[in-house]
Order: structure tokens, then C-alpha cells, then sequence
């Protein structure tokens, strides 16, 4: 039977894209150092990064993965020099300590020089410039690790973690947050975000290598991480170069000594025992210990060590609910029961993979926490900096006749507030400005919503007013609301009368580093909500709502009370 040349055509099509003329992306990539990028759903934006693939690559074989994070007024490329001790030309030589750099940094960023051949896949977002690590760069980071792990195997027990100055700081961030991702991290010359310091306990099972020269401003920052991590971390290795400013980087990288140093280490999903502490439901999980409940901003802490077979000792502090989940765990035996003694109390019990318990009355019960249907809970927590951390769109309202100036400038109203910038020059952040006439239904599904304006003015506030816990009178025109309300599994942010950003008379202590412009950076100084008059330092009333996404009882009177809230 003869067949078609249609049909032969077909055939050998598809057995050279099945049987190898089509090999796998990974592949088609070179060895050495390049460019990637990965689709952000924050502002529907590709993301690049830097990748190093190893030499003789191989698609079958899982490789230890190295994610740098590059300091201030940097980029991805510069971090990937930095991370292979590799730094701006000095003519035909490539830096060494203490030398002034030949070239610049953007000379610098146009090409990649020779690195040192390492059999590890390494990567350094942009993380959208010289914005610290929280937030949109840290969604950025974790974005970048899953957009490698499509691409290439990782072997997920050997992920890594350095960076320097801004990005040392990320690393600790990170690192702490969220520690049975990494088999342990490398900190440089680190500029720490607010927040970080009451983390260092979650390093009881993370091996960090801390950097630091003695003569760099952030010398008396790192001191006190070094005893801070000397008396959590399951291992410190800690050098300090003599005479060296914040340049320490070009020591600590020399001759790619962090991937030897590196190599030591993988990680352990089951270590014997966990010490965790958070305030908020995005990063409530640790190795083999998950909270269930906890109050959004305070602090939340657990001790759970095994102290011999299906033994295991729990103490608490904040916490309302919590789950071990203790399959695969080598000292949990599925057969027997599980004797366990939390905040003094015993219990015996049987399970098949994970034992849970909830505080009720101030004392623990066996059993599975339910939140309920309008509890705070994971994405639904706040505070009001956690509407911007993920996709966002800022709205100004159309309603009420107005002028076109007005109109004009209620617009460029949310337009400063998309416009991120920062120390560093405009931060990577590109969200939509629209009109509450251009809101479409899948902006709903997909985003946050940033809404200026009163139900009087804007058509999305005036949507949901009836579900909504308070309004700014319209005509309170010397004041500013502020606040973050869960609304069909994302969140809106009201911004009324005056805007948050509006400069503070009095300037508020900072415990960390921040790199955001000062728009943004406000927002992470307050809670839930906000009610002032001429600017933010002048509160008339701030706090949180309560677990339930409702006002307490004196938050709602002392609202009441200023004349220019109306409560549902």
C-alpha cells in the first residue's frame, strides 16, 4: 500500500520532533553564563535573570541550584560577576581586592567574562533594581526558582543562598522566612530589612556563612548578627577581613570558595527538632511543623523537638493552631501511637501522617483548626503593604461631575502612587492605572485593587460600600483614609481624602534598611487601616482589625467619635 506524500511528510515530522531534532530547551542552551526570563503575573511583565549552566550539561542529572542576590544600584548581570569572583576589568586583569575598578558597572554589564567552571546552576534575579527583597522582588526570587525547575532538574535538597549588602540582607530575609527551602545560605556585608533580627532563631537548622569587613558601616550590624546566629544557627562560619569596607564581596567570592563552601551542605526536611517564629500566615510553614492560626502581626513561636521514637515535645508561644506533619519523618513509626506533651499537657495518639492541635480556653485539644468563612487566613491577612506585594491595579473614580482638570488630577493622583521610585532610581514595577470605568471583571479574579477616592467617586468603592467596614465623609477634605479589606479572595485598598504618601511632619525610627521609594515605603509603617488628619503622623486613629476582619469595639467608637467615619 503506498501512502501520500502528505501523509510520509506527517510521519517523519513527527518522529524527528519526538525522537530527537527537537531536544529539550535545557539543551539548546549553551554552557557559561546568560540571560533569562520569567513571565511575572505582578505586572504582566517578563523578568530577566541570569543563569550560569555547567559545563558538559546534562538534562538527566539534577544539579544544585546557587540563587545570588545582588546589592543596591546593581542588576542580575553585575550579581552573577560578583557571585563567580569575577569584577570589572582592570585592563587585561579582572579585579582583585581593594583595587578601583577600570571599568563601570554598566560598562561592566555588557558582557560576561571568562568564570570558573563549576558543576552547580546558579542564578541572580534583577528583582526589579535597587528595591530590598521584600515583597514584589521576593515574589520575583521564588518566581525565578520555579521558571528554572520548568527549564532544568534541581535537586531540591541542595538550593543555596548569598547575596550581598541589599542582597546579604535579602539572604537573611529570605533564609529565615522561609529556611527548609535552603540547605543553607551565605550572607555578605548584610544590610538586614525591618523585621529580620526576631527571625535569627529559625536558623536552628540552617548553616549560614556570615561576611564582613571591619572597617564597613554595617560592621556593628553584622556583630550583632554573629551572636545573634552564634546562638541559633546549627553552624556559623564567620569571617572578618581586617582594613576592608563595605567592599567585602571580592573577598568572600574570590576563587568561587562559597560553592566549595557550599558543597558541605543538604538539606534535611525532617531535622529532630524545629524552632519557628512568624507574624503572618505567608510564611507559617516550617520543615515539619505547619500554624494553623495565629494572630497577623504578632509574633508566633514553636518548639517541637522528638525526643526518641513517636516521642515529642512541644512548647508555644502565640500560637492558636498548629499541625506536625510527621510522614517520612525517621523517628515517626505509623504503627504505634505518638505520645506528645505541648505547653505541659500529654496526649497519646494514633495517626497515619500528621497529628494537629488547637487552643480552646487556653488549653490544647486534639484537633484539626478550622478558620472560618471570614477569618484572616493565607492571602487574606494583611496588613495594607500586602495589597501591593502581589498583582496590583490603581483605580481613580470617575463619579461625581467632575471637571476635566479634576478628573486630571484624580488620575494623576494614582499614577504617583504606581510610580515606584526608589533610592536606587524607578524601581521595576509597572502596575496599570485606570478609571473605575475601566475595571474589568477579570482584573476582580486576578488583582488587588488600589481605589482612591469615596463611594461618592469611585464606582468600585460605591460597589461594595454595603460590604465594606467604614467611609471618609466626602467632604472631610482635611483628612486621609487608609485601609485593606479582603474582597473575593484578594484585597481592595481604600485610599480617601488625602493620600497616604503625603511627607510624615516627624520622621519614624527604623529598626531596618529599606530601599523602596518613599510611597511604598510608607505603607509597610502601618497596620490595617488609618485615619488621620493633614498627614500620617498626625493619627487620629490606626490599629488592626481583629481575626474575624472586624473593627474591635474601642478601634469602631474612637472612628465614630472623629466625625468623619461613617461604619457599617
Amino acid at each position: 500500500m503506498k501512502t501520500s506524500p502528505v501523509t510520509r511528510f506527517v510521519f517523519v515530522f513527527i518522529i524527528l520532533t519526538v525522537f530527537g531534532v527537537s531536544s529539550s530547551y535545557s539543551q539548546r542552551l549553551s554552557p557559561g553564563p546568560q540571560d533569562l526570563s520569567f513571565f511575572s503575573a505582578v505586572d504582566d511583565t517578563d523578568q530577566p535573570y541570569a543563569v550560569y549552566i555547567p559545563e558538559n550539561f546534562d538534562e538527566s542529572k539534577a544539579y544544585p541550584l546557587v540563587v545570588f542576590l545582588h546589592g543596591a544600584w546593581s542588576n542580575h548581570r553585575l550579581g552573577m560577576r560578583r557571585l563567580f569572583g569575577v569584577g570589572n576589568s582592570q585592563g587585561y586583569d579582572f579585579i582583585k581586592p581593594g583595587n578601583i575598578p577600570y571599568e563601570t558597572d554598566v560598562e561592566a554589564s555588557r558582557y560576561w567574562p571568562p568564570f570558573r567552571p563549576v558543576g552547580y546552576i546558579a542564578a541572580a534575579p534583577l528583582a526589579r533594581g535597587t528595591a530590598g527583597y521584600q515583597g514584589v522582588p521576593e515574589q520575583d526570587v521564588y518566581d525565578m526558582i520555579d521558571d528554572l525547575k520548568s527549564r532544568f532538574l534541581i535537586d531540591e535538597d541542595r538550593l543555596y543562598l548569598t547575596g550581598l549588602s541589599m542582597g546579604g540582607g535579602g539572604t537573611l530575609w529570605l533564609g529565615l522566612t522561609r529556611p527548609d527551602i535552603w540547605a543553607a545560605i551565605a550572607p555578605v556585608c548584610p544590610a538586614p530589612p525591618d523585621g529580620s533580627a526576631e527571625l535569627a532563631g529559625n536558623a536552628c537548622n540552617l548553616p549560614v556563612h556570615l561576611f564582613i569587613g571591619d572597617k564597613d558601616f554595617l560592621y556593628g550590624t553584622a556583630i550583632e548578627w554573629k551572636a545573634k546566629l552564634e546562638a541559633t544557627a546549627q553552624r556559623l562560619d564567620y569571617v572578618e577581613y581586617p582594613g576592608v569596607g563595605h567592599n567585602s564581596w571580592e573577598w568572600a567570592y574570590k576563587d568561587g570558595f562559597i560553592f566549595d563552601w557550599f558543597s558541605q551542605f543538604r538539606r534535611d526536611l525532617f531535622p529532630e527538632k524545629v524552632s519557628f517564629t512568624t507574624k503572618w500566615f505567608r510564611y507559617n510553614k516550617a520543615y515539619w511543623v505547619t500554624f494553623d492560626d495565629l494572630v497577623p502581626g504578632e509574633m508566633a513561636t514553636i518548639d517541637a523537638k522528638f525526643t526518641g521514637n513517636n516521642r515529642i515535645e512541644v512548647q508555644t508561644s502565640g500560637l492558636g493552631a498548629f499541625t506536625l506533619n510527621l510522614a517520612g519523618h525517621p523517628m515517626f513509626d505509623v504503627a504505634k501511637k505518638v505520645s506528645l506533651i505541648v505547653d505541659g499537657q500529654s496526649f497519646s495518639v494514633r495517626s497515619a501522617d500528621a497529628v494537629s492541635f488547637t487552643r480552646t480556653k487556653g488549653s490544647w485539644t486534639n484537633r484539626k483548626f478550622t478558620p472560618g468563612l471570614t477569618a484572616k487566613q493565607p492571602g487574606g491577612e494583611g496588613p495594607i503593604s500586602a495589597a501591593v506585594d502581589g498583582s496590583h491595579i490603581y483605580v481613580y473614580g470617575t463619579g461625581g461631575d467632575p471637571s476635566p482638570e479634576e478628573l486630571a488630577a484624580r488620575r494623576a493622583q494614582a499614577a504617583a502612587a504606581a510610580d515606584w521610585m526608589g533610592r536606587g532610581g524607578r524601581i521595576m514595577v509597572f502596575p496599570r492605572v485606570i478609571s473605575d470605568q475601566q475595571v474589568r471583571q477579570s482584573d476582580y479574579v486576578t488583582s488587588n485593587l488600589v481605589l482612591f477616592g469615596t463611594r461618592e467617586t469611585n464606582a468600585i468603592i460605591e460597589k461594595f460600600a454595603d460590604r465594606l467596614p467604614l467611609h471618609l465623609d466626602v467632604d472631610a477634605s482635611d483628612c486621609g483614609l487608609l485601609y485593606i479589606y479582603p474582597m473575593n479572595r484578594h484585597y481592595l485598598l481604600i485610599n480617601s481624602g488625602l493620600p497616604w504618601w503625603i511627607p510624615p511632619k516627624q520622621a519614624a525610627g527604623q529598626q531596618g534598611l529599606t530601599f523602596m521609594g518613599s510611597r511604598i515605603e510608607m505603607l509597610n509603617k502601618f497596620g490595617d487601616f488609618i485615619l488621620f488628619r493633614e498627614s500620617p503622623d498626625n493619627v487620629i486613629k490606626e490599629g488592626t482589625f481583629d481575626n474575624e476582619w472586624k473593627l474591635t469595639e474601642p478601634d469602631a467608637a474612637a472612628l465614630q467619635s472623629s466625625g468623619v467615619i461613617n461604619l457599617r
